[in-house]
């Protein structure tokens, strides 16, 4: 290892176009490579510390409008433009297109449900009957662990603790809420304090870890689609025959077997989302939005739930289980992905339900245009007229 050579920092301000330019040429000397476009950021990197270490530039994703589309939410009402950052053909395309079949049949109603953040800490004893005796005085004491939780917050707020024994262990799940924010680290920093005081507190001073690894960050679970992690956001519509027959070229009658046999083949592979593919649209919205984008393994999990009805139409639904979503803090007050949270009327407090309910009825959207194009035959036919680089 003697001759490995650090990235250059500088401890006392490395956020400078000065430093940025001097990582730049140590890439240059080590690799050949000329960073032409990476280099182009245009906002000053000082704004960056808590966002991202050893800065060099900026991935530039194209950023395409969808809409408009209509949404009858308690937080988002009215018509929206959505920014949409991908590098899929079609994919824009096919959002607006599923938009507009929704916006004439008079929108998308979205509901927050439910909202829950988790850290879960495991505690760790000689036996069964000390997890168990643990878990019931834990009961009796929730309210000091909540008040050493909520000591490191001024908008998280424990509500729960749920409790899950395994063998001597005994895991828990600390429910939050947690604002605007997304919450991970607040959870983290208030769950955390929290076990050092039931660890001071208790007679036994039961050794803890503190994720047990059933807050499952960044990873889909069971647990997360039962019991909600971020927000729980059901987007639901009742699209007319007439409307769909004459945009999409499909009836609902033949919308509503395709959906009887996707399902099986969704509980066959054991899919985590049973729809035609909620990640797309989540994750073009994350990237625009500032959200962190990992989150995608979570948010995208879901239930699409249909019925044909008696004159003819068609009700979709979809329910995100675990819909993690921020209008305030990380990424999203940086200068590109502030201006995409204020085009939807998102950016900062108070706005996260509103945020949530425009990306569920986004998600929405997208099932209706490609679920009809796979019927319709335009699915092969979109792809190979917007989704190919050519020459």
């Amino acid at each position: 290892m003697s001759d490995r050579q650090p990235i250059p920092r500088d401890p006392a301000n490395d956020y400078t176009p000065e430093m940025a330019e001097r990582r730049a040429q140590f890439l240059r000397e080590r690799t050949g490579v000329e960073l032409n476009h990476v280099r182009k950021a245009s906002f000053d990197p000082a704004v960056l510390p808590g966002n991202v270490e050893n800065f060099i530039g900026v991935a530039q994703v194209p950023i395409g409008l969808a809409g408009p589309l209509r949404i009858n939410g308690e937080h988002a009402q009215g018509d929206f433009y959505v920014p949409l950052a991908t590098t899929e053909g079609t994919l824009v395309a096919s959002y607006s297109r599923g938009m507009r079949v929704l916006t004439e049949c008079g929108g998308v109603t979205a509901t927050v449900v439910k909202r829950s953040m988790q850290r879960a800490p495991v505690f760790m004893f000689r036996t069964a009957r000390e997890a168990r005796d643990f878990g019931e005085w834990l009961v009796e004491n929730f309210a000091g662990a909540k008040a050493a939780a909520e000591s490191t917050t001024r908008v998280g707020k424990l509500f729960e603790i749920e409790q899950y024994p395994v063998g001597n262990l005994l895991y828990l799940r600390f429910n939050y809420t947690t604002g605007d924010a997304a919450g991970q680290n607040m959870t983290g920093k208030a769950t955390f304090v929290a076990c050092e005081w039931i660890r001071a507190t208790h007679p036994l001073h039961p050794k803890y870890l503190l994720s047990g690894g059933i807050d499952t960050d960044k990873k889909h679970s069971a647990i997360n689609t039962l019991r909600t992690r971020g927000r729980r956001v059901v987007a639901e519509a009742v699209i007319k025959n007439e409307v769909l027959e004459r945009l999409m070229r499909v009836d609902t009658a033949k919308l509503f077997r395709a959906r009887q046999i996707s399902n099986a083949g969704a509980l066959l592979a054991g899919n985590a989302y049973n729809g035609p593919h909620a990640a797309n649209g989540i994750t073009a919205i994350f990237i625009a939005t500032g959200q962190d984008v990992a989150n995608v393994a979570e948010s995208h999990a879901g239930i699409t739930y249909a019925q044909l009805l008696e004159n003819g139409d068609y009700y979709w639904s979809v329910t995100l289980t675990s819909l993690i979503v921020a209008s305030y803090g990380g990424g999203t007050g940086l200068p590109t992905q502030r201006e995409c949270l204020e085009l939807l009327g998102c950016y900062g407090q108070g706005k996260a339900d509103r945020l949530a309910e425009i990306v569920a009825a986004t998600v929405l959207a997208g099932d209706v245009s490609l679920g009809s194009a796979v019927l319709a035959g335009d699915w092969v036919t979109s792809h190979e007229r917007l989704g190919r680089n050519r020459p």
